[in-house]
């Protein structure tokens, strides 16, 4: 197992997003257990960079910003990770502000269709303030189990899951939308969790169309996924990441912090796409 004073955590959520810890609650949990750096990649949202680094300046933790872009095709939902960032990037920013606008109104109908099916929520139960944070499906999750209406977590997805009855489809944008403006914004484009999210075949073609590294390490993968995601990294010359998708302490919502990742040595070629990336044609591609 790799030591957390040698890890960092490449996917880490907050308060600005669905996790249930604020970015300064993240960042002092890293530093209580050593880790060299972590990456903010909240769902559709940059909000929680700056209070991270703000709270990481003067220790020895980078804090990494990042987003986590949710986007689709029909083959299946593809999560792209955008790491090294400028956060204040406009068309970046401008396009996540329409998609955290779109997950507001996505929120409203799920809430309906609840209602209907006799588990009415009141929006403040769900989202008191939205402040820049990216609203998503565990929020309406966690306001119903305060409810009473389901025993877990995972429960709540039998309900409002992909194929569940008050499920509502989010504004559609595409892995190569997102890539690109991941990449337009300085960034590195990584596919999140392939295999668990049952995509890896498609990580060919997406190579193809300018994504630069993979989610090797994630908690969900097997020691066989990792070798098979380890070999197609080779294969298409991918940069290799790994991180926990932290969310927070509920029961059932994933791993700890810190407990999957790469190691440090693997930071510097990180950095290095991001450079090679600001000075590329990617810099001005118009979408």
């Amino acid at each position: 197992m790799l030591s957390q004073q040698n890890c960092v955590d490449l996917h880490v959520h907050t308060t600005a997003s669905d996790g249930s810890l604020t970015p300064t609650e993240v960042v002092r949990l890293a530093l209580a257990q050593g880790l060299r750096a972590i990456a903010l990649t909240d769902h559709d949202s940059v909000a929680g960079v700056a209070e991270a680094q703000a709270a990481a300046r003067g220790t020895d933790l980078e804090v990494i910003p990042g987003v986590e872009i949710s986007s689709d095709w029909p083959v299946g939902d593809f999560h792209i990770l955008g790491l090294y960032i400028e956060p204040r990037n406009g068309p970046l920013g401008e396009r996540l502000a329409a998609m955290r606008a779109a997950r507001v109104g996505r929120a409203r109908k799920m809430l309906e269709r609840l209602t209907a099916l006799g588990m009415p929520l009141e929006w403040e139960e769900v989202l008191p303030s939205v402040n820049g944070c990216a609203i998503g499906r565990l929020h309406i999750a966690r306001a119903m189990l305060r409810r009473g209406y389901i025993r877990s977590l995972q429960e709540a997805f039998q309900y409002i899951g992909r194929y569940g009855p008050a499920y509502v489809p989010r504004l559609r944008i595409t892995p190569v939308e997102a890539i690109g403006l991941i990449r337009q914004a300085g960034g590195v484009a990584v596919l999140a969790h392939p295999t668990a999210s049952g995509v890896a075949e498609h990580i060919p073609t997406l190579a193809s169309l300018g994504l630069q590294g993979i989610e090797v390490f994630y908690p969900e993968h097997s020691f066989e996924n990792i070798k098979a995601l380890l070999r197609l990294a080779r294969q298409y010359r991918l940069l290799v990441t790994g991180g926990s998708d932290f969310h927070g302490f509920e029961p059932g919502m994933g791993a700890p912090l810190g407990s999957c990742g790469v190691p440090a040595r693997r930071l510097p070629f990180l950095r290095q796409a991001a450079m090679a990336g600001r000075s590329s044609e990617w810099a001005c591609l118009p979408l």
